[in-house]
């Protein structure tokens, strides 16, 4: 995949920001023959779309179909019927101070860049974004991990779509990488929102239907339903990936996308001091990890350390409810997401939103602040 050379972003800049003045993106309706153009760009080319899908990360083709072709198309469909009204200026509510200023809410949308779905959330993100006001017009930054996938885009966008302003930075990635954005952005007083990697929980109660998933990072769960936790998962395990699908081989399951990826990875599983129920088989060369889960994992254990980004579920055993909550509470990081599995609760729901809730972050829309699988009060 070939980069864009530093020497020539200045020009690129400066071609982006004149196209953007020319006021043609001011027109709704240039807006929207944007919209259908994108959505054409993953109809006409969906075939080429999931080849270089698989080639990144080992994906099927009807899970690249399900969470990103599929959905794009959808979501431009949606976008489109949306413009007018999403773009539409709105006045705010009267107050003494300002009404004689007449002001007027002009809304400045924003998009973003994540490597695990490369297509469905920077190209929706680009499409939402850039599609609501003509002020947020990006242009598209290839992903430097998705080499095929950034590459296929890289020689598609121009064909369909038009590229103009350039000037706001959505970073989603881990801390460390987002101090370099900031600092980089800062410079030139480029405005920026940063999404930054967080361990998002799942709380497991004891009333719970153990047939309901999540995509968590860590399950918190009391000490003495852990092994009846940790059986219903190997049991769906089993349901899902039998051993007749060996997973390292069939096709049937995704790989890290990188070699770095699954270095970071693999380092996570090796250290360790937890018990592992199912799964820990690894194979360097195609860089794939089978989907593990660790029990009896401590706060200070390596899974615990970061955002885990691949197929690994620790189980966090704790006394009760309150100590998960306190478990949560009590971490540096804040997360995007809490997950909460009960039928019953020895206390109302309420109490438990307040004490955690105010330690979530939302930063974009695909994530749920809060959820309940079911719950009866």
């Amino acid at each position: 995949m070939e980069f864009t050379p530093i020497n020539e972003i200045e020009k690129i800049h400066t071609e982006l920001r004149s196209g953007f003045y020319s006021g043609k993106l001011r027109s709704i309706a240039y807006r929207k023959y944007q919209v259908l153009q994108l959505g054409y760009l993953f109809q006409d080319n969906a075939e080429r779309i999931d080849a270089a899908l698989t080639a990144d990360l080992g994906r099927p083709s009807v899970e690249n179909y399900l969470l990103e072709i599929v959905s794009c198309i959808g979501e431009a469909k949606k976008v489109y019927q949306s413009v007018d009204k999403w773009s539409k200026p709105e006045k705010p509510a009267f107050t003494f101070n300002f009404f004689a200023m007449r002001p007027v809410i002009r809304k400045e949308p924003k998009g973003g860049r994540p490597d695990h779905q490369p297509i469905q959330l920077s190209i929706m993100a680009y499409n939402r974004s850039s599609l609501r006001s003509p002020r947020c017009w990006n242009r598209y930054q290839a992903l430097k991990n998705a080499t095929a996938v950034s590459s296929l885009l890289t020689e598609l966008m121009p064909k369909y779509l038009d590229r103009d302003l350039w000037d706001y930075i959505l970073y989603s990635g881990s801390g460390r990488a987002g101090k370099i954005v900031s600092l980089a952005a800062a410079k030139h007083l480029t405005p920026i929102t940063l999404e930054l990697g967080a361990k998002s929980p799942v709380v497991v109660d004891p009333s719970c239907d153990l047939e309901t998933a999540a995509p968590p990072d860590y399950i918190l769960v009391p000490k003495d339903f852990q092994d009846t936790l940790a059986n219903a998962l190997k049991a769906a395990y089993d349901k899902f990936f039998p051993d007749t699908a060996k997973l390292s081989t069939s096709g049937a399951y995704s790989r890290l996308i990188t070699p770095q990826a699954f270095s970071r990875v693999n380092k996570l599983l090796e250290g360790t001091k937890g018990t592992i129920v199912f799964g820990g088989e690894v194979d360097e060369t195609t860089k794939y990890i089978q989907p593990t889960v660790v029990k009896d994992v401590q706060a200070d254990d390596s899974l615990m350390s970061e955002e885990i980004f691949g197929p690994l579920l620790p189980i966090v055993p704790v006394k009760d409810i309150d100590e998960a909550i306190t478990f949560i509470n009590s971490r540096c990081d804040h997360p995007l997401a809490l997950y909460l599995f009960a039928t019953k609760l020895s206390k109302p729901r309420y109490l438990i939103t307040l004490r955690v809730v105010p330690r979530l972050r939302m930063s974009v829309p695909f994530i749920p602040l809060w959820k309940v699988y079911p719950l009866v009060e």
